[in-house]
């Protein structure tokens, strides 16, 4: 059966501006599907099957999913779950059917920059532990973080399962005090991804966060004009930027 789309999809989705951006466009005659202007840009075509024209531009249509979210706490990281919603569920059905999967995974209450695909050469290479990829966190935590801790992810901590992490670099931000003590506000790159591991390390320092989220993944930064829960398909410069950062 034949793929359909809507035409601002497509045209989104292969990288030629944001859904609004492209509306504008096609109302403004810019956009011809096999040889026609048109000025509906919610019709449904097939991509494989019809010539989509931007400009003077030939839309080629790939079958591959690019995308970049904004986690939201209370979502989960996977592409099913009984119990709980999914990034899955954030996505349009025209995207979910591409099968797009999360690149690493955020904990349910980790909000943030997490990225999803099909394409399992990309997100092998991003989360194979032999490229140790840096990941940068932003997060609240509770206890007062000083040089002494700094120290400690720079050599690596021990956590409680006995495993020692790779140097972490520590950026000690914004302290205030309320009632039950001192919160810090700090920022994290670490270059692993162990099950809960921003948490774990504060945890074997004695400290707890209480509010995290994820800011970057390798050359991938959070777009903060992006909504929680909302995505956008990656830029061409920033998926040149994945591929190049692990050849």
């Amino acid at each position: 059966m034949a793929k359909r789309m809507r035409l601002d999809k497509l045209l989104s989705n292969m990288g030629f501006g944001t859904r609004s951006e492209i509306r504008k466009v096609v109302k403004q005659g810019r956009v011809t599907v096999d040889g026609a202007v048109v000025k509906d840009f919610g019709m449904n075509l097939d991509p494989e099957a019809q010539t989509v024209m931007f400009d003077d531009e030939t839309v080629i249509y790939k079958d591959t999913i690019y995308v970049m979210l904004n986690k939201p706490q209370g979502v989960v990281s996977a592409t099913e779950d009984t119990r709980d919603r999914t990034v899955i569920d954030l996505l349009d059905p025209e995207d979910q059917v591409l099968q797009p999967f999360p690149v690493g995974r955020l904990d349910k209450d980790t909000e943030g920059l997490l990225l999803l695909t099909n394409d399992g050469k990309l997100a092998h290479d991003l989360l194979s532990p032999k490229k140790h990829v840096p990941k940068t966190y932003e997060a609240l935590v509770h206890g007062d973080v000083d040089a002494s801790d700094q120290d400690a992810f720079a050599a690596g901590v021990t956590l409680d399962d006995g495993y020692e992490t790779m140097p972490a670099k520590l950026i000690i931000g914004e302290k205030e005090s309320r009632e039950d003590g001192i919160y810090s506000q700090i920022t994290l790159t670490i270059h692993e991804g162990k099950f809960h591991q921003v948490k774990r390390m504060f945890e074997a320092v004695g400290k707890k966060v209480v509010y995290l989220r994820r800011v970057s993944m390798g050359p991938l930064l959070l777009d903060e004009s992006l909504p929680l829960g909302s995505y956008r398909p990656l830029t061409e410069a920033e998926l040149e930027s994945l591929q190049n950062a692990h050849r």
